[in-house]
């Protein structure tokens, strides 16, 4: 099995930092999942670039991923958040560059699974229209998705992730215990059941003054800034697996695995 995973921060793994100071993240895990399904090594790539818009998504990473030789046997795609928190962002735009994905993998006989990014929107400024936005984009995926009879996995769906225990400082990327539960949502859609995971649910904290400026000093305001300046965090960076990386079975998200 050679799995690649494509598209911007969420399947770059931001939010759930090492020691080291890399990011792991759900598509990581993923990986690790179907090794132990699979009883052996799984081949993986993730080109995935934190801040990316769809349309290299699509244009760069995928043929870069459809490039490799071999080629993959399985694509996740994620894309379309980074757009819809732009003033012109295009709903038509976006359903329309999904499906060019989903034709050019057709067309190289490579399974392609849609994953929709979580759903941040509770604790963020402009969050009833961001939400609006994600809701609309999920609901246009999912429908691409059956008409072409692919798997969707739809994460922006998953009441409990919206919890803030499931999220980063910067409210706007999941954490470790988010990434976790993403790779059980994306595990168990490709056929290997795993225990939905779950934080302590606790009641939530409430915002204090101090935290929310401090937050938006630390974490909304240069964002803001990038926007303006129409700058990306990923800019001048790659993907972290650019070529085929061995990936064993590994402790975190634990698979039913029959016969094991």
């Amino acid at each position: 099995m050679r799995y690649a995973a494509i598209g911007d921060s969420f399947s770059e793994g931001m939010g759930d930092e090492l020691p080291d100071g890399s990011v792991r993240g759900w598509a990581d895990l993923v990986a690790a999942g179907l090794a132990a399904a699979v009883g052996g090594p799984v081949h993986y790539a993730n080109t995935a670039v934190r801040g990316r818009l769809l349309g290299p998504v699509v244009t760069d990473q995928l043929e870069a991923a459809l490039a490799m030789a071999p080629a993959p046997t399985l694509v996740t795609l994620n894309g379309g958040g980074n757009d819809a928190m732009r003033p012109d962002w295009d709903l038509a735009r976006l359903v329309e560059l999904t499906e060019q994905a989903v034709l050019r993998c057709e067309r190289a006989g490579v399974r392609l699974v849609l994953v929709s990014g979580a759903d941040p929107t509770a604790r963020l400024p402009f969050g009833r229209t961001m939400h609006r936005r994600g809701v609309a984009l999920t609901a246009a995926v999912a429908a691409l998705a059956t008409r072409h009879g692919l798997t969707f996995v739809d994460v922006f769906g998953d009441e409990e992730l919206r919890r803030p225990g499931y999220w980063a400082a910067d409210r706007l990327h999941l954490g470790p215990a988010g990434h976790r539960r993403v790779a059980g949502l994306v595990l168990d859609a490709l056929g290997h059941p795993v225990a939905g995971h779950a934080v302590d649910p606790g009641p939530d904290g409430p915002r204090r003054l101090g935290a929310e400026a401090r937050w938006c000093r630390e974490h909304l305001l240069p964002w803001a800034l990038r926007t303006v300046v129409r700058r990306s965090a990923g800019d001048g960076r790659t993907g972290k697996h650019q070529d085929w990386t061995p990936v064993a079975a590994g402790p975190g998200v634990p698979v039913d695995a029959p016969g094991r």
